[in-house]
């Protein structure tokens, strides 16, 4: 059965509605921020703000310190959900290599051999705003990666622009959902400021009522108090986030950039200017995501990379190599031969033996004096036996004559004589 994209998927991320939203794999902490949130908001509205709907002039114009909570807190999650439920700007894979970049090379190895690969250069150059920046090639995605971009190792992704990987959202940030990152940090930001606000306000209203303290103002309303300090807490994240994302966006950098480079090249070929910086985050149409996670997945036929062909060359260490071998294969032919003559000598001196009852006689053979005694050793001719009952068997070429003299038995020559 034929797959969809996303079914088919090779990066680690999570998709639901039939891949029409794409989380990353930490999509379990999204949950979890709408909590942190809601809930503060919530006891926000019910301990505080409905205590103040009657408290301002006009008498209902209390209603808009419910009211602006509550829709502040939708904007919020809608940017939340932006951010979190969209392709970042994920770099499609390829399924092999760029054939446009393979390199042929050929190694030669001790003995001559040349043996052909394909490589592919680790980095190339490319001209970004008249300034040359390196790009990276990806093993994983089996392309090069565009200027700016990177590899998420958490979605396993080449995210274009990649800025970094937020846990709270599980999501990257990256080219498609940054403006919507920093719009919803910055919102979260104003939130925060607005419950601290109005929960002072309302310790300051009770302290006019009851003509008391502060201490005696925060014992009637704890939520109050508990509420100033969770916001408090707050604000050093999102805060901090919204200040350190401001210079980031006014100097044209990335998280990413701004702390694995120092300020050189690669960063200032894309800084424009503070206000065209600006302009091009929130003023620009932002990129169809390059990838359809409903498609249907297209099977592509295996593609066959052909080497070119290697003519391999003799050199001359080789050839005297090669003749070296065909000289000792040459000198072990020889000595078979000569040990069939022997044998055929032995067949010969063996009727005498057997007519005299000659005792049994022993052929020694100085093989270094034929010029093989390297290889006398491998040399061993065994025992035979004729078909004529003699008593000890014809002559023996054992493996310790190749070490002695030359000498033939006088006795051969006696028996010879005599039947002549």
């Amino acid at each position: 059965m034929t797959q969809r994209v996303y079914q088919a998927w090779k990066g680690s991320n999570k998709f639901i509605f039939g891949g029409r939203l794409i989380f990353g794999p930490d999509a379990r902490s999204v949950p979890f921020t709408v909590l942190l949130i809601l809930v503060p908001v919530v006891l926000f509205c019910v301990f505080v703000a409905r205590h103040l709907l009657h408290e301002f002039s006009p008498y209902n114009a209390g209603y808009a310190i419910l009211v602006v909570p509550i829709l502040f807190t939708i904007y919020v999650l809608i940017l939340l959900s932006f951010t979190s439920a969209r392709d970042p700007g994920i770099v499609p894979r390829n399924s092999h290599p760029p054939e446009e970049d393979l390199r042929y090379e050929t190694t030669v190895s001790a003995d001559g051999r040349q043996t052909p690969s394909v490589q592919i250069p680790r980095t190339k150059e490319v001209m970004v705003n008249g300034i040359t920046v390196r790009v990276k090639y990806c093993d994983t995605c089996m392309l090069y990666r565009p200027p700016r971009c990177s590899h998420c190792s958490i979605c396993n992704n080449c995210i274009e622009r990649f800025d970094h990987h937020c846990p709270w959202v599980g999501q990257c940030i990256g080219l498609r959902n940054y403006r919507y990152f920093f719009m919803f940090v910055s919102s979260a930001t104003l939130l925060c400021i607005y419950v601290f606000a109005i929960s002072a306000l309302y310790i300051k209203i009770i302290m006019e009522h009851q003509r008391g303290t502060v201490w005696m103002a925060m014992r009637e309303s704890p939520w109050s108090v508990a509420l100033m300090i969770y916001c408090f807490i707050a604000l050093w994240f999102v805060a901090g986030l919204t200040g350190f994302h401001s210079y980031l966006i006014s100097t044209n950098q990335t998280t990413y950039e701004n702390f694995r480079y120092r300020p050189n090249s690669r960063t200032v070929a894309y800084n424009r200017g503070c206000a065209n910086n600006f302009m091009e985050v929130f003023c620009t149409k932002v990129k169809p995501s390059r990838n359809n996670f409903r498609a249907f997945v297209e099977e592509e036929p295996p593609r066959v990379i052909t080497l070119p062909t290697v003519i391999t060359t003799t050199t001359k260490e080789t050839a005297e190599a090669e003749d070296e071998v065909g000289s000792r294969r040459q000198k072990v032919e020889d000595d078979l031969d000569i040990g069939d003559d022997l044998m055929n000598l032995s067949q010969r001196c063996n009727p005498a033996e057997a007519s005299n009852d000659q005792p049994h006689q022993t052929l020694d053979i100085d093989q270094s004096a034929l010029g093989f005694a390297e290889r006398a050793a491998t040399i061993r001719t065994e025992t035979r036996h004729g078909s004529w009952g003699r008593r000890s068997g014809s002559w023996d070429i054992a493996a310790d004559v190749a070490n002695s003299n030359v000498r033939e038995s006088q006795n051969y020559a006696t028996a010879k004589e005599e039947r002549g």
